[in-house]
Parts: structure tokens; C-alpha cells; sequence
């Protein structure tokens, strides 16, 4: 089933560049363009608005590119059904975040064992690009951290709310002035009892930093930064050592005898989601595999 032609289309219209496309696909940028007139002059209409610095999708463009689309899910779908008769495959699952990466740690070995020929293949990367890849349709499904819900473009389910928290060394003052009083803070106070604290913040683009950032802004607090990361692990282990002090999802709050965990009032969340990409349809093979998404156990909160 040759659909290369199709794929061209889509090509420019993600690119928006002749010169890119091309590139990409590994064609002449002359007999890219060819091709795409001569497919204009048999639909007698063109497909892009062409200026000098992009090229846009006319409103017949829109419609070739949706239906160009759906052909290629519809083969890719066919080719993995049929190679999922024989019990082998690819399943390509988006992450965002490390909740995300220790779920699949933790199924994939028992999924393994039932499917030992479907090969996961597993793409790590910011929300912005995960979101970006599962509404091109380059991903199956994604397991992600979003601040909100309402610009996922694409089916999904929620599968948990998760309390965001801020994680400061016993040592510090406020910890032990508050010893034994309700390990709580008001978002509006955080830069006037933590103003002269180093802050330890995951890196832009994360929910956790859009939550973080968002606070700052409207607090009209510039923190002194003192590192960006994103991995969890280790800034728990920063801020165990007295580094500074940081924004945490709850799902890392284990007990440390070197940390207090203040909730905020009022309460931040973040959303954890399994989001599809647009036309998929599940064989037998990825629905036992989200449905061991779904039945995960997260860790005691």
C-alpha cells in the first residue's frame, strides 16, 4: 500500500517550508513541488496559501491533510494488526514526566511475559512536544502530566488529580518554628518567608515548573535559582542535603527524616492522563496493555 504522496502533504503542511519537507523526506525540493502542483491541478484548487516565509493550508488543504491522515492511520493500523496475528509489533508510548517512566517500569515485565514479540518503544520529552507528536498522530498513546485539560486536542482519561507540595529541609527556620504546627503555606506568603531561599526548580516546559512559574508571577517573585532539572530523584536528594528548597508532586513525598512536605492553601494539582492519538482504534494487544496503565497502583500518598 504506497501512500508516500500522502505523506508529502502532511509533510509540508507540518513544516510550512518547501525547502524543510523536502529535507525531510529525503526528495528533491523540485520534484516535491511538481508533484504538488500537479496534484492541485487534478483537484483544481490549491492546497497552500504560499507567501515568501510559509506556507499555510487553504481550506481544501485542511481537508486533504485530515483525510491523508486518517489513510495512513488506517495503514499503519492494518500493518500492525496483521503482525499482532503473530503475536509481534510496535507500540510507541509518549512520557512526560518520571511518575510516567516508573509506571512502565513497573508493567512492563509482566506485560513482556505475555507479549514477549511486541516491542514498547518508549519517547520521553516536554509536554509541548509529547502533545505535539500524539495529535500527528507519531505516537499511540501518551502517559502525561498536564496543568490543564482544556488544549489536550485529543481523547483522553484522567487518571489520577496529583497534589503538588513544596519540600523544605528540617533545618530550616520556618520548619522548625512550625515543628508541630500544620505542615501548611499559604501560596501569597511563599516569597516572604522563603524570599531569601535558593529555589531548586524543574526545567521550563514541565508542569511542576508552570505551576512554580505561575506562583512567582503572581507573587512578583524572582527567585534565586540555584539549579533546573527534571529529574525528581535528585531534587529530593538536593533538598535532603540542605541545597534549598522546591516544588514536588506527591507522588515523591516518601518519608525523609531530612525533609518537611508543606502542602499549599489553596491546594496546586496537576493532572495525570492517558491520552489516545486521533483515530485510533485499540487491537486486543494495546488494550491489555492500557488497561495495566489503568489498574496501576500508585505509590501510597
Amino acid at each position: 500500500m504506497d501512500i508516500k504522496h500522502l505523506e508529502y502533504i502532511i509533510e509540508i503542511a507540518e513544516q510550512k517550508n518547501m525547502t524543510k519537507s523536502a529535507e525531510n523526506l529525503f526528495v528533491s525540493q523540485s520534484s516535491l513541488s511538481q508533484y504538488l502542483s500537479k496534484l492541485e491541478g487534478e483537484l483544481g484548487t490549491p492546497l497552500f496559501n504560499r507567501t515568501k516565509n510559509e506556507m499555510t493550508l487553504t481550506p481544501a488543504g485542511n481537508l486533504y491533510v485530515e483525510s491523508a491522515k486518517a489513510v495512513v492511520q488506517i495503514k499503519k493500523k492494518l500493518y500492525q494488526n496483521i503482525k499482532n496475528l503473530s503475536g509481534t509489533g510496535r507500540i510507541i508510548i509518549g512520557v512526560t514526566s518520571q511518575w510516567g517512566l516508573n509506571m512502565i517500569t513497573n508493567i512492563i515485565s509482566e506485560y513482556k511475559k505475555a507479549f514477549p514479540n511486541i516491542i514498547l518503544e518508549i519517547i520521553e520529552d516536554s509536554v509541548p512536544s509529547i502533545k505535539k507528536d500524539i495529535n500527528l498522530g507519531k505516537i499511540d498513546f501518551a502517559i502525561m502530566s498536564v496543568n490543564t485539560l482544556n488544549d489536550i486536542l485529543v481523547k483522553y482519561e484522567v487518571l489520577r488529580e496529583e497534589e503538588v507540595v513544596f519540600a523544605v529541609p528540617n533545618t530550616h527556620n520556618y520548619c522548625l518554628i512550625h515543628k508541630n504546627e500544620s505542615k501548611q503555606i499559604v501560596t501569597s506568603e511563599l516569597e516572604k518567608i522563603f524570599k531569601n531561599d535558593s529555589f531548586i526548580l524543574s526545567k521550563k516546559d514541565s508542569t511542576i515548573r508552570n505551576i512554580a512559574d505561575d506562583i512567582f508571577k503572581i507573587s512578583n517573585f524572582s527567585p534565586d535559582t540555584v539549579c533546573e532539572l527534571n529529574s525528581m530523584a535528585a531534587v529530593i536528594e538536593m533538598v535532603s542535603n540542605g541545597v534549598g528548597v522546591a516544588f514536588v508532586p506527591e507522588s515523591f513525598t516518601k518519608p525523609n527524616k531530612n525533609i518537611t512536605y508543606f502542602f499549599f492553601s489553596p491546594k496546586l494539582y496537576r493532572y495525570n492522563i492517558l491520552a489516545y492519538r486521533a483515530n485510533l482504534v485499540l487491537n486486543d494487544v494495546e488494550k491489555i496493555l492500557i488497561n495495566h496503565v489503568k489498574n496501576y497502583h500508585f505509590p501510597a500518598e
